[in-house]
């Protein structure tokens, strides 16, 4: 068993206990010798670390995805925690417990397995249902499905976070087919439950999360589609139209162009499940950056680069929990500049300042004179 996870670390407290190296990285100081920057996980969470003497000693003797044993301590470097490395040795086969490094779901995998499963057999469009059971009759993908991430760092980045994220987003696709009446509540939790199945293959999850051969090369829109082509040919009577509209859901979720979409959403069921993608998606996100965020003080996190935007520790502000005086938004950064208010404007003498020259008129036209003449006539 672990001794501290990432989430108990402490400013200033020197702990003993183990990690997994996500990124490993040799530096040199200015002075020419080496320096280690490491980031170390959990299955609570990640840390940056550093390790700056004896490290001659120890830089080759692991890498990154191996298990180290640490001696060192938590600090707050430019508002963000690091945790700075005194000891390291690396960790043997059976010394570290699998358990304690990969940050996983709180439910089960089994247990929401089971839930998609039902949602499945209660759709009403047996072609779409068909093809559902068919995809996860395949006992790889299933578990794949009940295992992989939803993402590598941005949202549910954990074993099992495709499928919670899955089961979130299919809750909300219920809620606003309810609300809005027009939607194809079948159609619409197809796309939810396939829109990102091809992570199972885009993603690796043995140790830290990155990404295969074919998830770099690919990516995970076209490897689901894939997985849909092989599927629908255990399923011989399905629509081509109704084909057609769930490959569109598929590339087209990431809503944009620019997002890595081959095509906009163009039709209703697509263009919602879109949002409420993005939503569950970013409401993780945002979550997750105030969690991370635990250590350090001020009211704001540091800048957000999946949200593009510091993100306010709402309870700490309520609380008025912020310790010293109030970190800036963008702590850890070059201040942003600032219009300077009414005490802030320079006092400049008036002889520094001479009136601009008076405009002179421009010259009337013929017309011009003729229209002034009229309208200065007097009334009679």
């Amino acid at each position: 068993m672990k001794q501290v996870y990432v989430n108990g670390l402490e400013p200033n407290e020197v702990v003993t206990t183990n990690f997994l190296v996500v990124h490993k990285e040799i530096r040199q100081k200015k002075t020419g010798e080496p320096y280690l920057s490491l980031v170390l996980a959990d299955r609570t969470g990640e840390v940056e670390a550093k390790m700056w003497d004896n490290v001659a000693e120890v830089m080759e003797t692991f890498e990154k995805d191996d298990f180290i044993k640490v001696k060192g301590v938590a600090q707050i470097y430019q508002n963000r925690p690091q945790f700075t490395i005194h000891k390291l040795r690396r960790l043997n086969d059976g010394e570290a417990d699998a358990a304690d490094f990969f940050p996983c779901s709180a439910r089960s995998p089994e247990e929401m397995f089971a839930e998609l499963q039902a949602m499945i057999a209660g759709m009403g469009n047996a072609h779409l249902r068909a093809l559902l059971e068919a995809i996860f009759a395949d006992a790889s993908i299933a578990e794949r499905y009940r295992q992989a991430p939803a993402a590598k760092a941005i949202h549910h980045a954990w074993r099992g976070g495709l499928i919670e994220h899955v089961l979130s987003l299919c809750a909300l696709c219920r809620l606003t087919a309810k609300h809005y009446g027009n939607v194809d509540i079948d159609l619409l939790l197809t796309g939810a439950i396939l829109h990102d199945i091809g992570k199972i293959e885009e993603l690796t999850y043995d140790r830290s999360f990155g990404y295969s051969s074919s998830g770099q090369l690919l990516g995970h829109i076209v490897l689901g589609l894939r997985i849909i082509d092989e599927k629908l040919r255990l399923v011989p009577d399905f629509p081509a139209k109704l084909r057609l509209l769930v490959e569109h859901l598929m590339i087209s979720h990431h809503g944009e162009l620019e997002f890595g979409s081959p095509k906009v959403p163009e039709f209703l069921e697509a263009l919602l499940l879109h949002h409420l993608d993005n939503l569950d998606s970013k409401m993780e996100a945002m979550r997750a950056a105030v969690e991370r965020d635990r250590l350090t003080d001020g009211e704001f996190t540091p800048w957000v680069h999946s949200l593009e935007r510091v993100v306010l520790k709402k309870e700490k502000f309520l609380s008025g929990a912020v310790q010293g005086p109030e970190a800036s938004p963008t702590a850890g950064s070059e201040p942003m500049p600032q219009e300077p208010g009414p005490a802030q404007l320079p006092l400049v003498p008036p002889a520094e300042n001479p009136p601009k020259p008076a405009l002179k008129p421009a010259p009337i036209s013929d017309f011009g004179s003729k229209l002034q003449a009229v309208l200065n006539r007097p009334n009679t």
